[in-house]
This record gives structure tokens, C-alpha cells and sequence, in this order.
């Protein structure tokens, strides 16, 4: 009982602190920049992040948004998202440097209008998940 009422209490507290995301997660890998892009956005895809804007020219991938709590009945949604932002730098002709920044945020929508207010966390563990996968998969 205290548990629950202690975990209510807290992800109220999380939800009421509108700030903004971590600091991103970066990663020196070895491999050529192009190998480390065609990888990149496979490995999106096979986790299930469906891209939002791509832009190979500055090296900018960010993903469409997806739910981590809440509700979604189309015309009403209230709950909280993420989304990923990753940039990949070449370091050397043989070595790529990727970084991953995850925003997250409350989303209130009705009538499909969006209320989007970012939430602070220090938690890193999904792009860290996300750069093992892209690493592993080289």
C-alpha cells in the first residue's frame, strides 16, 4: 500500500515539473559514416521508431513520437511521450560519433489539437539501449 501511494506520489511530482530532457548520450563507433546511417535507420525501424524528419546532408534523424503512458482515442489523447533526436558526426574516415537525445513530454489532445509540455528526466537508459542496438548491429 505504501508502495503504490509512494510511486502515485512520485510520477505526480515527475509529471508536474515541466523542464527539459538529459543531456545526450553520445558514442564513438568504428565504422565509416555512411555504414553507421544505412544501420542507424535500420535498427530504428526493427525497435519500432517510425522517422519523422531525416536529413542526411547535416547528418539529423528524429523520430515520431511514441507513447510511454496514457491514453490515445484519436480525437482525445492525455498522457506522456518521447521522441529521439540523433546526429552523427564523422570523427575520422573510419570512425562515427552518434549522439542521441530523447525528449519527453505530456500530451493533452482534443479535437486534434495538441498541448505538448516537456518533462525533465535523467533518465538514459532508452538511448543507451538504442546506441548498444546501432553498435551491435555493425
Amino acid at each position: 500500500m505504501r508502495l503504490g501511494l509512494a510511486l502515485a506520489l512520485g510520477t505526480v511530482v515527475l509529471l508536474a515539473v515541466p523542464v527539459w530532457a538529459a543531456d545526450p548520450v553520445s558514442q564513438t563507433l568504428a565504422a565509416p559514416i555512411d555504414r553507421v546511417w544505412s544501420t542507424t535507420l535500420a535498427v530504428l525501424k526493427q525497435l519500432g521508431w517510425n522517422t519523422d524528419k531525416v536529413d542526411r546532408s547535416i547528418g539529423w534523424i528524429t523520430t515520431d513520437s511514441r507513447r510511454v503512458d496514457g491514453e490515445d482515442y484519436g480525437v482525445y489523447a492525455k498522457g506522456t511521450r518521447h521522441r529521439l533526436v540523433i546526429q552523427m558526426k564523422a570523427a575520422s574516415a573510419d570512425r562515427t560519433t552518434v549522439s542521441i537525445e530523447r525528449t519527453v513530454f505530456n500530451r493533452e489532445r482534443i479535437l486534434w489539437m495538441d498541448k505538448d509540455e516537456p518533462v525533465k528526466t535523467s533518465d538514459v537508459e532508452v538511448e543507451k539501449s538504442v546506441l548498444a542496438a546501432i553498435a551491435k548491429s555493425l
